[in-house]
């Protein structure tokens, strides 16, 4: 899913600035439009990156992840929270054999096709099929990357998204042929250096540390409601 967004991300980019320089067409217009469904005083204005038109995630086969165990379930969906929350996507899960999740599916599609009413209501439970759309969650509602604090300051993300995707990966491991297992970094290689680029990523360097600080705060806190109930 990670490559899908982002050569289709880069695609829709490169197409609407092409656009722009053809026809009069206000690009930055067509962007603010992704932006609509989160507020500007919502806490995660500044942490997100809302895709340039409306992108929904559906999981489907619900009725096959429903059988999952519980913590494999639980990591899937908080993790597909994030993306969705990340991306400015609605999320919902979906069954053929669902007339519930058919139903939000149908508001769904009618609402970016014929600009319906959106639906106002929202399910989280791991439990039960996920219903969230767009601008409705908030990264203090999804919580931490499932891992412990340790494992959290181990594990070496360039932003938020590797690092989510680094502990999903831990419990769903991807296949791998190993051909890029020896590659280093580039931007650890002295003779790649440069500095303004540099700075740069040591400022994200920082911010992700941050973040993942500020993650293993929250898995505390959490923690600690979840024993003093």
């Amino acid at each position: 899913m990670e490559k899908l967004l982002t050569v289709t991300k880069n695609h829709i980019n490169k197409t609407m600035n092409e656009l722009g320089k053809k026809d009069s067409i206000n690009i930055n217009e067509i962007k603010q439009r992704s932006w609509k469904n989160l507020q500007k005083n919502h806490p995660d204005w500044e942490l997100v990156d809302p895709f340039p038109l409306p992108l929904v995630i559906i999981g489907s086969k619900y009725d096959i992840l429903q059988n999952f165990e519980s913590e494999k379930r639980r990591v899937i969906c908080k993790t597909l929270r994030f993306v969705a929350h990340y991306y400015g996507a609605s999320l919902l899960f979906y069954s053929n054999k669902s007339e519930a999740t058919v139903s939000k599916l149908r508001t769904v599609l009618n609402n970016l096709a014929f600009g319906t009413d959106r639906s106002k209501t929202i399910s989280v439970e791991y439990n039960k099929p996920l219903f969230v759309p767009a601008g409705m969650d908030s990264l203090s509602q999804i919580g931490s990357p499932p891992a412990t604090e340790v494992d959290l300051g181990k594990i070496n993300a360039r932003n938020p998204i590797d690092l989510w995707k680094k502990v999903y990966e831990r419990l769903f491991p991807c296949e791998s042929t190993g051909e890029f297992k020896d590659i280093m970094d580039p931007a650890k290689v002295p003779q790649y250096a440069e500095p303004e680029v540099d700075v740069m990523r040591t400022q994200k360097d920082q911010e992700l540390e941050q973040y993942k600080r500020n993650a293993s705060k929250s898995w505390k806190e959490m923690e600690f409601d979840m024993h003093g109930r």
